[in-house]
């Protein structure tokens, strides 16, 4: 009976350990590049059933949970905005974010089509 108490307590403190583990390596700073959002996409429904809005301070992530609130820091100028994930996308490789427009020229210059970025999930 001891030893299968033993057994149960070592199985928890695996799992627990594990878990801890996977929540630490999402909360980490992650490093790409953002873009923003052409003016047409205004009035158009988001993925998560929104209406896009470009003067809004959000952002698209392929694997961000909907409403999750990320802290981007430009990487260029150290500038930073918080914005909520509210689509997903972008769909191309080289970019972890699309930005509103408001997001993006508050850290950036929307001459540029893209900017690298540092971003991580904020409470």
């Amino acid at each position: 009976m001891m030893k299968r108490l033993i057994l149960v307590i070592i199985m928890m403190i695996s799992t627990l350990g594990v878990y801890s583990f996977k929540m630490n390596a999402i909360d980490a700073k992650k490093t790409s590049y953002a873009s923003y959002y052409h003016d047409k996409f205004n009035g158009r429904k988001t993925a998560s059933g929104e209406i896009f809005d470009n003067a809004k301070f959000t952002a698209a992530n392929r694997t961000l949970p909907f409403g999750t609130n990320i802290k981007v820091t430009n990487l260029n100028n150290g500038k930073e905005v918080i914005v909520k994930i509210n689509d997903r996308g972008p769909y191309h490789s080289s970019r972890a974010l699309d930005m509103s427009k408001a997001a993006f020229d508050e850290i950036g210059d929307t001459d540029r089509g893209t900017i690298p970025v540092e971003y991580e999930i904020v409470d």
